[in-house]
């Protein structure tokens, strides 16, 4: 076995070699317990978030508190300042390579998008915080970067381009989001001689549907000209904590 076939087939090629016919007993009995440690293992991983972590270590708070309520790295922008965000962003970055990295080793091209995947479900989803945690789109962004280097360089053009015109974060990230599945399947055509590998694209519109869901809340407020536009500078927690407090008083209504 070659370096290059343990990164493109993982190391589940070992006992189900590539381009061989194998008993479907044998292919269920190793594959299906690397789906799922690989699964569990990017869950787990990605259920550790630094915003929670940084907030209640060094500030005695909870950033799910303050300005818009998510534990993610433009919050923590707005309520820390660049040092604290740059150190989440960081965290919510390195999770994501890493358990690419771990699924690309075991399964292949296919186990990087899966645990990519369940990486961003556990930043979304964490167990350790009560299943309220951010919306994943450093974590996203990471696992497209490990994936495909070149779509992440189209669609970090395009949150570029997006917050550059309207200076809103969320409105970026929404259009990445959605062009997300379409760029994948665009240049796996173009690139893989028309091939379409099916559960690629279903986790991608995966990442896609959860990800603009959990925007839900920053789309309303686009609409109604009421969402924060990006800055760099530290706001008052207090005005922050009542933004916060009256978000939520609106969504409930």
């Amino acid at each position: 076995m070659t370096i290059s076939q343990i990164w493109d087939y993982g190391l589940r090629s070992i006992w189900i070699p590539v381009d061989t016919q194998v008993d479907l007993s044998v292919v269920l009995a190793v594959y299906i317990p690397f789906v799922l440690m690989t699964a569990v293992f990017a869950y787990l991983l990605g259920s550790i978030n630094l915003s929670i972590i940084i907030s209640k270590k060094f500030y005695g708070e909870d950033i799910r508190e303050y300005g818009s309520g998510n534990a993610g790295m433009t919050n923590v922008m707005r309520t820390y300042g660049k040092k604290m965000a740059a150190i989440t962003f960081g965290g919510d970055f390195l999770k994501a390579v890493i358990a690419s990295l771990i699924g690309r080793l075991f399964l292949g091209f296919f186990g990087a998008y899966l645990a990519g995947f369940f990486c961003f479900v556990g930043h979304i989803f964490p167990c350790y915080y009560k299943f309220k945690g951010g919306k994943g789109i450093v974590t996203a962004a990471a696992m497209v970067l490990m994936t495909d280097w070149r779509i992440f360089l189209i669609l970090v053009a395009l949150f570029v381009l997006i917050v550059a015109l309207t200076k809103y974060i969320s409105l970026g990230s929404v259009v990445g989001l959605a062009f997300y599945p379409i760029v994948l399947d665009r240049m796996w055509v173009i690139f893989a001689y028309g091939m379409r590998p099916r559960i690629v694209i279903i986790f991608a519109i995966g990442v896609m549907i959860l990800g603009i869901w959990g925007h839900r809340k920053n789309i309303k407020r686009i609409l109604n000209h009421t969402e924060n536009k990006f800055t760099f500078k530290v706001k008052d927690k207090a005005v922050n904590a009542e933004k916060t407090d009256n978000t939520e008083k609106e969504n409930k209504k």
